[in-house]
């Protein structure tokens, strides 16, 4: 077993050598023939683990993915080639996968219209076709926020060399921005055919990349060191958001029954709550509620009616870097650090997003002694409370 452990390990380091060839625009003919047996006998594993050791070289983000695209085309066949069983029906890894379908049937239905566009870039009826088509395509973000926010953490509980995730979310947050821009210029009175075959074959590049990474790649391996009663029980999770395109047909997940609620009240020392009250509480408070503790792990989130941000169980109990894409995680932890130092103990944002207008704000939490306790983020819609004019002293149930 040790020689056979070696072995491997030997491998690996060497197709880490080799990709940093590839990043580093050092990859000559003779290289690639010096590994070539490499090439050959790469297998999912092996590229997982390789990945998370160049995620852990701290190589820029843009950089990285650029290499790796390159790179990943050098094991291409050997990927392609590498023996793996179709998820059984109804798993998880099916609906997954029959989702990827459906966005290459998408994709496919794209590619005529891109025909006709390039023919004629003045056709008006051509272009409100794409731009339909594109928004139908926007469903994907369902598909990778499911990936992010059900599986990422499951994945990240059971296998050490999870850092490949980053650069996976990565390509998602990259995907979502593409198809954005190319809605917005389909609307544009100035429409620019050039840019716009530029960021639709970025588009296609990618979605397909992700898909095989998908399926030769992440769900081989994962499929071999997750038991499928673990990954099907996600499907629960994933109909909470719903699948992209299709949905799972007559699935019954064996449910687990509620544990009971401790009979005794909680003192608040500002009066006693029972666990059910504090929930409710929480849940009707018209703004979203997420604590991460002083370890970094997320430990609660509330659901009010009006949700802002997607949240399943999932991310309870995960490190809150792993809960944010690489490009903006290092924001998420800059505010922990000031928190835990005490330099700063709030911070707010604010943005756009699907006509609404967002406040995120951030508070540390300390305890009666002044120790580090975590930190609390809130988000609100505050697009009414700005409208806000005079005052208004009178009932008015109108309001």
């Amino acid at each position: 077993m040790s020689e056979f452990t070696n072995h491997k390990e030997k491998r690996i380091a060497r197709i880490v050598k080799l990709f940093k060839l590839v990043i580093g625009q050092k990859l000559t003919p003779e290289s690639v023939k010096e590994y070539q047996q490499e090439i050959e006998q790469a297998g999912p594993a092996d590229v997982i683990a390789v990945v998370d050791q160049l995620v852990q070289l701290q190589i820029p983000m843009p950089e990285l993915k650029k290499g790796i695209n390159k790179s990943l085309n050098l094991v291409h066949k050997s990927l392609k080639e590498f023996p793996y069983s179709y998820p059984e029906f109804n798993s998880f890894f099916y609906w997954m996968i029959r989702n990827n379908d459906e966005i290459d049937l998408r994709l496919k239905a794209i590619r005529i219209q891109l025909k006709l566009i390039n023919q004629e870039p003045g056709n008006q009826a051509v272009r409100n076709i794409l731009r339909d088509k594109f928004i139908d395509l926007s469903r994907i973000d369902i598909h990778y926020q499911i990936k992010e926010n059900i599986l990422f953490p499951l994945i990240e509980m059971h296998l050490p060399d999870y850092r490949c995730l980053q650069v996976m979310w990565s390509f998602h947050d990259d995907i979502r921005q593409n198809i954005k821009e190319i809605i917005k210029m389909l609307e544009s009175d100035r429409f620019e055919l050039k840019g716009f075959n530029r960021l639709a074959g970025d588009l296609f590049f990618n979605i397909y990349a992700i898909k095989f990474r998908e399926e030769h790649i992440l769900f081989p391996v994962v499929s071999d060191i997750i038991p499928g009663g673990e990954l099907n029980a996600l499907i629960d999770e994933s109909l909470e958001i719903g699948f992209a395109f299709i949905q799972p047909e007559a699935f019954v997940q064996e449910k687990v029954l509620p544990r009971p609620e401790p009979s005794g009240e909680i003192d608040l020392k500002t009066g006693t709550l029972s666990a059910e009250q504090i929930r409710l509480i929480f849940n009707h408070l018209p703004v979203e509620i997420t604590y991460v503790d002083e370890n970094n792990k997320v430990k609660y989130f509330s659901t009010p009616k009006k949700r802002i941000f997607r949240r399943t169980n999932s991310i309870i109990g995960r490190e809150v870097k792993n809960c944010h894409p690489h490009e903006s995680v290092h924001v998420v932890e800059q505010i922990i650090e000031a928190f835990r130092k005490g330099e700063k103990d709030k911070t707010s944002f604010w943005i756009r997003m699907k006509g609404e207008y967002i406040l995120i704000q951030y508070f540390a939490v300390h305890d009666e002694q002044g120790n580090y306790k975590g930190v609390i983020e809130v988000s609100q819609e505050i697009s009414e409370i700005q409208n806000i004019q005079g005052e208004n002293r009178l009932l008015d149930w109108t309001n």
